[in-house]
């Protein structure tokens, strides 16, 4: 029999090394940074048609599901669900606790649909060229993987590289589909610049890509052997003891570590396509071409003299001199300038603005939702002042505040507004007032035309979840 193959996605993180590209509330995975679509996207389409949507889990934490699960919907056949495809499922984790938890919970709930699937394990925020060659590459690794091997992706060095872990490999094992599958000979940690240009040098070394294929009964065999209490617990949650409880006693570990480190049925099978982690804002480098100074420069930006430097601009202008090996992203509301080798430090300023109860670590002024997008001009202790858009066709939920009015006035568009029951229409030029309790939803009736408004909130308080939901065509509670 062959074991069918199944697509699992981690995306749990932020990716605070990108900000003040990522945001909490628009985290990494979820940016469009090489192309029209998200790097989840992206990830889940380039499994198809090797691994169909119904047959992909992507594992998040409780705090990013919500926000993820919105951004694959598509609002336009709601009825339906996922965006570009049907039946993505979503593995929630209360809290993250690293991939080998995620990875033991995904394999235990994968193994209770098919007792003898094989598992792809990916990282939702590579970028990855070539797509029926990594369709390929995955068909050899999960042969290897039905064998009983614990195959990962190692990819070929192109510059001696110290953000990447490494794999040293030993000799061949066999041959799947043109491909060779190696032994792994050892792990290597993150090396310094000397021994990086080392291995660069010696040649049988791979960068370790963090994608892997491996049967799910196979993995959880690995995991009661060398991480029994992780075990332990993931066996708990199986029979019914609550998720938060048996993730509150599971050590924070990687697969990595936890597991490939130490078992002896590990293999690698050579990713020979054109791979990136996009790990620092550094990575850019590999997405967008320089010109003739090395120089990569988007948005509205005006340069003199600058050398091998990355300008990230937005809506307003961004003017550099004599910038030399340095990083500047600038968005609405944050900037960020560095020097290009010290991109992984960034995720220190998040911690620093988080510390500080400051707003930009969490989210953008403008934010997206199924329905369109707001944007925050100004906020005060009891005001607030938003610049909303809604799609054509699309319409908010049907809800209510406890603590804020709202007034609105149509800028664009015709807004179709239901008050307490009463139906009625606000044309570019009017407005319409929303009282504290009302029940009220908001929609744009047009097929092609955005709406338009400026929302005033006032109210003892204006936060983000000051909101009762009755219905909403997305789902959301």
């Amino acid at each position: 029999m062959k074991e069918t193959l199944y697509g699992i996605i981690l995306a749990g993180g932020v990716g605070s090394r990108f900000w003040p590209l990522s945001r909490v509330t628009s985290p990494k995975q979820l940016l469009k940074i090489a192309g029209d679509e998200s790097l989840l996207k992206t990830t889940i389409k380039r499994l198809s048609p090797l691994i169909p949507q119904r047959r992909i889990s992507i594992v998040t934490n409780s705090a990013q599901a919500e926000i993820i699960r919105l951004h694959l919907y598509d609002a336009g056949h709601p009825s339906e669900g996922w965006v570009g495809g049907r039946g993505v499922e979503l593995v929630v984790e209360p809290f993250g606790r690293n991939t080998a938890p995620a990875i033991g919970l995904a394999a235990l709930k994968l193994l209770q649909k098919d007792p003898d699937c094989v598992m792809a394990v990916l990282p939702s925020d590579h970028l990855i060229a070539r797509g029926e060659t990594f369709r390929r590459t995955l068909r050899a690794a999960a042969a290897a993987a039905r064998e009983g091997y614990l195959v990962t992706f190692g990819v070929i060095p192109t510059r001696p590289e110290t953000g990447y872990g490494y794999i040293k490999t030993g000799g061949a094992i066999k041959t799947l589909n043109n491909i060779k599958v190696k032994k792994v000979e050892r792990f290597v940690e993150k090396p310094e610049l000397k021994k990086a240009k080392r291995y660069l040098k010696e040649g049988g070394y791979y960068w370790n890509s963090g994608i892997f294929v491996w049967k799910a009964g196979k993995i959880l065999d690995e995991i009661r052997l060398f991480l029994p209490s992780l075990y332990k617990n993931l066996l708990s949650i199986q029979r019914g003891a609550a998720i938060e409880e048996a993730y509150e006693k599971m050590e924070s570990i990687s697969i990595d570590h936890g597991v490939l480190e130490k078992t002896e049925d590990i293999a690698v099978i050579e990713a020979d396509f054109p791979w990136s982690d996009m790990g620092s804002l550094n990575s850019l480098k590999e997405v967008f071409s320089p010109d003739r100074d090395g120089n990569i420069m988007k948005g509205r930006v005006v340069d003199i003299g600058s050398k091998r430097s990355f300008i990230i601009g937005s809506d307003r202008v961004v003017a550099t001199i004599g910038l030399k090996d340095m990083i500047l992203v600038d968005t609405p509301d944050a900037t960020l300038v560095c020097p290009r080798d010290r991109t992984q430090e960034v995720k220190e300023v998040v911690d620093v603005l988080k510390k500080r109860g400051y707003a930009e670590h969490e989210s953008h002024i403008t934010v997206e939702r199924p329905w369109g997008a707001y944007t925050v001009l100004e906020a005060g202790d009891h005001y607030k002042i938003k610049k909303v858009m809604v799609l054509p066709g699309r319409r908010l939920s049907l809800q209510m505040h406890r603590k804020r009015s709202e007034h609105w006035v149509v800028i664009s568009g015709a807004a179709r507004v239901e008050r307490d029951g009463k139906v009625f229409m606000v044309k570019e030029n009017e407005s319409t007032f929303i009282p504290k309790g009302a029940k009220h939803r908001l929609g744009n009736p047009s097929r092609k035309k955005p709406l338009e408004l400026i929302e005033v909130q006032n109210g003892s308080y204006v936060g983000e979840d000051d909101i009762v939901r009755f219905k909403d065509d997305y789902e959301r509670g």
